[in-house]
């Protein structure tokens, strides 16, 4: 079939369908979301099992996830706006917009290294827990990525670094003259009509007429933070922090209306273009491939994109055993998914709350299943 006569094989769909309610009534899974559609059309939506861990309450259909290093991307396609709008290039160095980064090894990171995880900079900061507990601001965060040392020279390896879109997100902030969050929000989610998606939750989520902050279903959080009730991941510190490598809080529904809208290459339903096709080309294909100094390994089995993780066929890993070479998306460590086949024309996203590193074998097992029911 072509990508626009593909549809969902209802007994095959049928097996998702059972699959997440079984997981979720043996306790497997506290409650997942799986929406997956073309284009222009949702063929299935699931919300199974507990809006929380501890009381009966089936989990809403407008629950809204904190769906983790799935914010990377998304920001990322922010930085690809003042790209193709002249404001950035891929080869500017960091040091030009933030002048005390240079320091440690970093004079040479350019805006590219941070999209593709090649600029040595840290996943997480050293002091990182004592950074949470004492809710520091994101400037904070990003002083302390200044003084950080690297890993390698920028674009001699591959490490995954949140704290590159740490970064990025302030020099989102220095060239718009708006917060990352304020620019997301103007440039992309109020135009897709995404009403239930910010980067860090304002104060009216927590009263008033537009409260939403009780239709976030709490996190399962690490051993190491069970006892950070006002700094981990369901506190309101960090919902409202708008981390931009992490922080996104968003519903079903609306991440899969984004899900669309870069299946369009860059539209919205109803026709405004939002992106041009050539910056979502250029995010969606292996950026690695022309970076010769990164290791060879890297550049053919673990390639990614500018803030997307492309298909890595060799791992099993969240996004499971059976999607096209062109496969591209991102898993968030509080238990999500997003991948986008442009080929096959059709995307998928899991959330729950259940951390699931480094595995992802529940969010592959389900990735499995709902490529399987598509032909």
């Amino acid at each position: 079939m072509t990508k626009a006569t593909r549809t969902i094989h209802h007994r095959r769909w049928q097996n998702v369908v059972d699959t997440a309610a079984g997981w979720c009534e043996s306790n497997i899974l506290p409650c997942v979301a799986i929406v997956t559609g073309t284009a222009e059309t949702i063929s299935g939506r699931i919300h199974s099992g507990r809006q929380s861990a501890d009381k009966p309450e089936p989990l809403r259909e407008d629950a809204i996830f904190l769906i983790a290093s799935i914010t990377k991307p998304v920001v990322a396609m922010a930085a690809l706006k003042l790209i193709e709008n002249g404001h950035l290039t891929l080869a500017d160095r960091v040091v030009d917009f933030i002048p005390g980064f240079g320091r440690e090894g970093k004079y040479g990171i350019e805006i590219r290294h941070l999209l593709t995880h090649t600029s040595g900079l840290p996943d997480m900061l050293s002091d990182n827990l004592e950074l949470r507990q004492s809710h520091a601001t994101l400037g904070r965060f990003v002083e302390r990525t200044c003084q950080e040392p690297l890993a390698f020279p920028p674009g001699r390896g591959v490490q995954y670094q949140s704290m590159g879109f740490a970064i990025l997100g302030e020099i989102i902030a220095l060239v718009t003259g708006k917060t990352c969050a304020q620019y997301l929000h103007d440039e992309f989610f109020q135009p897709l009509g995404m009403s239930d998606t910010s980067l860090g939750a304002t104060d009216d989520w927590f009263g008033g007429t537009s409260a939403r902050a009780f239709r976030i279903p709490n996190a399962i959080v690490p051993e190491a933070h069970t006892s950070g009730t006002d700094w981990n991941w369901n506190s309101r510190y960090w919902r409202q922090l708008g981390a931009p490598w992490g922080g996104l809080l968003t519903s079903a529904n609306d991440l899969a209306t984004y899900a669309q809208f870069m299946l369009r290459m860059g539209t919205t339903h109803d026709a405004n273009r939002l992106l041009s096709p050539a910056a979502i080309d250029a995010a969606t294909r292996n950026q690695l491939q022309y970076m010769r100094d990164v290791p060879d390994e890297e550049r053919r089995c673990r390639p990614w994109g500018l803030g997307w993780r492309l298909n890595w066929p060799a791992h099993s890993a969240n996004f499971g055993d059976l999607l096209g070479p062109r496969t591209y998306g991102h898993w968030g460590a509080t238990g999500t998914v997003l991948w986008i086949d442009p080929d096959a024309g059709f995307f998928t996203l899991i959330l729950t709350t259940l951390p699931q590193e480094p595995s992802g074998k529940y969010l592959a097992r389900l990735s499995n299943a709902v490529a399987a029911a598509w032909e």
